[in-house]
């Protein structure tokens, strides 16, 4: 049995370079072997991680059957794959942002909601005798969607290629799609619904729960978790530097409003603060309310705890299957 961690990572595009991107920024490289038609890499900065290169969907077949440990793929893909008690979404990276969404021609001006989409459907089929058409790459996300809605008179078309293009090809009345823009659509005389919105999906770092975690691997994941943690701490935080002669009567109480904690005081009043990003500019001018001459705000690089909530994510969600 190997020790070996593997982690699936998008095999090109976009994807590829965001998830090189992230997990660059954890300073863990992701790098090919003897080239960049290799399917097999490494992870630069954890030692016996074995990088697997993959389309998106062939990452969540690996996820679901134990293959890979992590890997990097949309939340629409686990879905549609109905992965989720197989895996664990451990946390969103911030790309690969697209709905999935129900859309009808723009032509369909009396049609709004999904609510009128079953109208739509009774109507077709009391004047065509025929069932609607939905054309769609994702059959169980447009089924359990039609269902919770309330639609049931249709027939699915599995879509093999540009589904936008199966309305104005005869091919279907409607599609569900994925869509980042919505641009292509509209270029196709689509619309997405008002309660069209089946999923909003991005990027997400997902976990094998059918792997096999031996304590070694559990201890690479650890060490990889530990850095995309800090990484993650770090970048939605900043610390704050100000010089106070005095300590302002409720600096505790202050601090807490704002989110930040002291990090240290050193001599002449000076003393360190860290708060969330979005508050360090209210709490930089509290400061100097309070009587600071100046405050610095900067950036850090990673910001370790003694606590991981992605790897106590991971590990609790281990335990509940075992």
């Amino acid at each position: 049995m190997s020790d070996k961690l593997v982690l699936a990572v998008p095999s090109k595009g976009r994807l590829q370079e965001n998830a090189n991107a992230f997990f660059a920024r954890a300073g863990l490289t992701v790098t090919t072997g003897r080239g960049a038609r290799d399917y097999r890499g490494a992870l630069t900065g954890v030692d016996n991680v074995e990088v697997a290169f993959l389309s998106a969907s062939e990452i969540v077949k690996n996820l679901a059957s134990g293959a890979a440990h992590f890997g990097v793929t949309g939340e629409d893909l686990v879905r549609e794959a109905q992965a989720e008690s197989k895996v664990a979404l451990l946390t969103p990276l911030g790309f690969g942002h697209a709905n999935v969404v129900v859309a009808v021609p723009q032509a369909w001006i009396d049609v709004r909601n999904m609510a009128d989409l079953e109208d739509v459907a009774s109507a077709f089929r009391a004047r065509s005798g025929e069932r609607m058409r939905v054309a769609t790459k994702y059959v169980n996300t447009t089924r359990a969607f039609f269902r919770d809605k309330g639609v049931t008179d249709y027939h699915i078309v599995e879509s093999l290629g540009a589904t936008e293009g199966a309305p104005a090809a005869g091919q279907a009345e409607l599609i569900v799609d994925i869509t980042s823009t919505g641009a292509t659509l509209v270029a196709n005389g689509l619309k997405v619904l008002d309660d069209g919105v089946i999923l909003r999906s991005e990027a997400n770092l997902v976990a094998a729960l059918g792997a096999e975690w031996s304590p070694a691997q559990r201890e690479l994941a650890r060490k990889i978790l530990s850095r995309i943690a800090a990484e993650e701490e770090a970048r939605n935080s900043r610390e704050i530097v100000a010089v106070l002669e005095q300590e302002p009567s409720g600096l505790e109480d202050g601090l807490l409003a704002f989110g930040a904690k002291v990090r240290r005081r050193g001599g002449n009043g000076r003393a360190i603060f860290t708060a969330p990003k979005a508050q360090a500019p209210a709490l930089a001018d509290w400061l100097i309310g309070q009587g600071a001459e100046e405050v610095v705000v900067r950036p850090v690089d990673y910001v370790f705890t003694r606590v991981n909530p992605l790897h106590e994510r991971l590990t609790s969600r281990l335990d509940a299957v075992r």
